[in-house]
């Protein structure tokens, strides 16, 4: 923007400068060739009285020499006094008419002056002005026009460019706002500078407002959640207290492992809205954590179904601009799926793989996979014997952060799941 402002103040201050400098050397020309000629006009005069009383050859070349230019005088006997430009045409006209003029010769014009004595003589005097003498100042004064234009042309190019770094530097921090805010960092605001144009400190003055209402929005939600979590707590106490009257066998230990599994969810979806509230610009986790911990929860379900499973690379951090809930709703949804889908004692596999500007999850089972791809990445879709049954909630929580879902088949044969996912520097883990 600042070099288009730049181009487009060259080419207008250009333009207008060439409409004024151009008829201005003309006027300057013909100022120069007037004040040439007039003085040529002057040297004839100055001959006249002396014509007038005598036309003796001698003593006319006397007064010739005493004119300092370039004259002669055409007596009425045709004699010719000093050296001659005029045409016979042009002293014809001159005698004729008995009227002064210039006329145009092949170095330069002349200016012929009748005048008429007695006895109805007419003496013509010629005063030459050479093309050297017409156009004497006007080359500097040209110089000095065009160094005018050039000066005008470079402010104006000047004060524009200033004029666009004022507007590039708003611009630019605008845009930082909104590329922070894309990162998920829910805090960016972007402070108007007085000096911007009043457009972009109004734009930046509504971003702030709207992030503002984002981030009540989010606040809202949350606390509607935390809410509804704590609704569900009086129903799932009374449904633990009546697993407990179930007896000892194994479908009733396994609905009471179910029921206390969901009553540590609704803690964790408590706690997490809670922390979310306390800290609403906190919306980033560590993967690596989040990964473990969901595998060590699941894995008392896959070691009762007789699942052989793996986990590598949560050794070492890897944080991402997503909340805890919402990775691990993530891995719930993919995880959940490998035990809805897939016959008991098939494996999986949890792999947390770390690279410079990307954190990718990937969770493969071996079990008989999707059958079609596309319908499983649909929202809502789902199909007997498949992985893919809500999906879409990875695929949104992966594209929240700049990131991607792949589903395709592994290695183990069965449905192969990769969370793509930004990855926050270390420093700000």
């Amino acid at each position: 923007m600042r070099k288009s402002l730049a181009l487009v103040s060259l080419a207008v201050t250009s333009m207008v400068a060439l409409a004024f400098l151009i008829p201005l050397a003309l006027v300057v020309r013909r100022l120069a060739e007037d004040r040439a000629m007039d003085g040529a006009e002057r040297q004839a005069g100055a001959l006249t009285p002396v014509l007038a009383i005598t036309v003796d050859p001698a003593i006319v070349e006397q007064a010739l020499a005493s004119t300092g230019g370039q004259v002669s005088v055409h007596l009425a006997d045709g004699r010719v006094v000093g050296t001659a430009k005029a045409t016979d045409e042009q002293l014809a006209t001159a005698r004729d008419q008995g009227l002064a003029f210039r006329a145009v010769v092949p170095d330069g014009r002349v200016h012929l002056q009748p005048v008429v004595l007695d006895k109805g003589r007419v003496v013509v005097v010629e005063a030459f002005m050479p093309e050297a003498e017409l156009s004497r100042g006007v080359t500097s004064a040209w110089l000095a026009l065009s160094g005018v234009g050039v000066l005008v042309v470079l402010a104006s190019v000047l004060v524009a460019d200033r004029l666009g770094a004022r507007v590039v530097k708003a611009s630019k921090a605008l845009a930082d706002g909104a590329r922070r805010m894309e990162q998920g960092e829910l805090a960016a605001r972007v402070t108007p500078t007085e000096t911007g144009p009043p457009e972009l400190v109004d734009a930046a003055g509504a971003f702030n407002r709207m992030a503002d209402r984002i981030g009540q929005l989010m606040a809202a939600e949350r606390e509607v959640l935390a809410d509804l979590s704590h609704r569900l707590r009086t129903p799932l106490t009374a449904l633990r207290l009546d697993s407990e009257t179930l007896g000892a066998d194994t479908n009733a230990n396994r609905v009471r492992q179910a029921v206390h599994a969901l009553e540590r969810e609704v803690n964790e979806l408590i706690r997490a809205a809670r922390h979310e509230l306390d800290d609403p610009d906190g919306g980033r986790c560590d993967a690596a954590q989040v990964v473990h911990d969901r595998l060590v929860f699941w894995s008392a379900l896959a070691d009762d179904q007789q699942r052989r499973w793996n986990m590598r690379g949560t050794e070492r951090s890897a944080f991402v601009p997503l909340t805890r809930t919402d990775l691990a709703a993530a891995m719930d949804v993919v995880l959940g799926n490998i035990f809805r889908h897939t016959p008991e004692g098939v494996g999986f596999v949890v792999a947390l793989f770390h690279q410079p500007d990307r954190v990718v999850i990937v969770i493969e089972d071996a079990g008989p996979g999707i059958v079609d791809l596309e319908a499983a990445l649909r929202r809502g879709s789902s199909s007997a014997g498949s992985t893919g049954l809500g999906l879409d909630i990875a695929r949104r929580a992966a594209e929240s952060t700049g990131g991607s879902l792949v589903v395709d088949r592994g290695p183990l044969g069965g449905t192969r799941v990769q969370l793509h996912l930004t990855r926050l520097p270390e420093q700000e883990g």
